[in-house]
C-alpha cells in the first residue's frame, strides 16, 4: 500500500519534463537548420558549376569594354577604371610568386619558416639556471613526484604540477619555482561542491536555450546570405531559378559583347 508521500511527484520531476520537451525540440531545430544548410551548400554548388563561367565571361567582357574606351579616350579616369576592371579578372598569384625571395627549388628558408610561424630563426641561447633556482627544483621534485601519490587523482594532480617545474626550472625561472612552492605547500584546492539534481537540470536547461540562440544566429545567416536569399525565392524549384538566372546572364553577355564590338569596330 503506497502511502500519501510517496505518491507525491519528486521536486525535479517537472523540470526533467521540461529538459526532455526542450531536447527534443532543440533537435527537431538542428534537423531543420542542418537540412536547409545542405540545401544552400547544394545550390550554391549547382549556382558555381552552371552560372560561374558566365560572370566570368562578364567581367572580362567589363575589362575589355573598360580597356577600349580606355584606349579611345586617353582618359586617366578611364585608364584607372580599365586597370580596376582588369585586376578583377586576373588569375591568382602562383606560389612561387606569393614567396618570390622567400624561397628556392628545397622550400622556404629558415628565415621565411620562422617569420610564417612565428618562432626565433636561432635556436634559444642555453639557459644556466641559478644555484637557488637548482635548491628549489631539487625540493620540489622530491616533494611533489608523481611516485609518491596513493590515488590515481592525487598523482594526476603531481604529473600536472611536475610539468609545469620542470617547464620553470628549464626556463631558470627562480620566481616562477618560488611561486609553484608556495603553491604546493598551500595544498591541494578543496574539493568543488557538486550541484543538486535541479540545479543540473537548471544548467541543462540554460544549455539548450543558448545552443538555440547559436542555431538561430546561423539559420538567420544562411537565409540572408546571397545564396540562401536566391533559394527562398524558389524553394520548390531552384533549378527553375537557375535557368531563369543563366538566360538573363546570357542576354548580359550579348549585350556588353555588342557593345565592344561597337567600341573596337
Amino acid at each position: 500500500m503506497t502511502t500519501p508521500e510517496a505518491e507525491q511527484p519528486r521536486p525535479e520531476e517537472r523540470l526533467e519534463q521540461a529538459v526532455r520537451a526542450a531536447e527534443q525540440a532543440l533537435i527537431e531545430f538542428e534537423i531543420a537548420v542542418e537540412t536547409f544548410r545542405v540545401e544552400v551548400e547544394n545550390f550554391s554548388r549547382l549556382h558555381h558549376q552552371k552560372l560561374g563561367p558566365m560572370y566570368t565571361r562578364l567581367d572580362e567582357l567589363d575589362a575589355r569594354i573598360a580597356e577600349a574606351r580606355a584606349a579611345r579616350t586617353g582618359d586617366p579616369e578611364d585608364l584607372r577604371k580599365a586597370q580596376e576592371a582588369r585586376a578583377r579578372v586576373l588569375p591568382m598569384p602562383g606560389v612561387e610568386e606569393l614567396f618570390h625571395g622567400w624561397m628556392d627549388s628545397e622550400g622556404l628558408f629558415p628565415e621565411a619558416v620562422a617569420m610564417l610561424t612565428e618562432q626565433p630563426v636561432r635556436p634559444p641561447e642555453r639557459v644556466r639556471p641559478s644555484d637557488e633556482a637548482r635548491k628549489l627544483y631539487r625540493e620540489l621534485a622530491r616533494r611533489a613526484h608523481p611516485d609518491l601519490a596513493q590515488e590515481d587523482g592525487e598523482r594526476a594532480r603531481r604529473e600536472e604540477f611536475i610539468t609545469r617545474v620542470n617547464a620553470a626550472y628549464a626556463r631558470g625561472d627562480e620566481a616562477a619555482l618560488r611561486e609553484l612552492a608556495d603553491e604546493w605547500a598551500a595544498g591541494p584546492p578543496p574539493a568543488e561542491r557538486r550541484p543538486t539534481p535541479s540545479e543540473e537540470l537548471y544548467a541543462r536547461l540554460e544549455w539548450l536555450a543558448e545552443r538555440k540562440e547559436l542555431l538561430t544566429l546561423v539559420a538567420r545567416n544562411l537565409e540572408d546570405s546571397a545564396i540562401g536569399s536566391m533559394l527562398k525565392m524558389a524553394p520548390d524549384d531552384p533549378d527553375r531559378l537557375l535557368d531563369e538566372i543563366a538566360e538573363q546572364l546570357l542576354a548580359d553577355v550579348a549585350k556588353k559583347e555588342a557593345e565592344l564590338a561597337e567600341l573596337v569596330g
